[in-house]
C-alpha cells in the first residue's frame, strides 16, 4: 500500500477526529497540527 486517505471532521465534543478510508485507523486530537503527528504514529502503529 503506497497510500492512506484519511477523512478529517470536526469532533462532537471539540478537536478532530481523523479516520482512514481502506483501513481500520481511527485518531482524534484537539488541534491540527495535533491531529497530524497523531496520524503519522498511528499509521506507524498499524503497520
Amino acid at each position: 500500500m503506497n497510500e492512506i486517505i484519511f477523512l478529517i471532521e470536526d469532533a462532537p465534543e471539540g478537536g478532530f477526529i481523523a479516520r482512514a478510508l481502506d483501513v481500520s485507523i481511527f485518531t482524534e486530537a484537539d488541534d491540527i497540527n495535533d491531529l497530524h503527528h497523531k496520524v503519522r504514529d498511528a499509521v506507524d502503529c498499524f503497520f
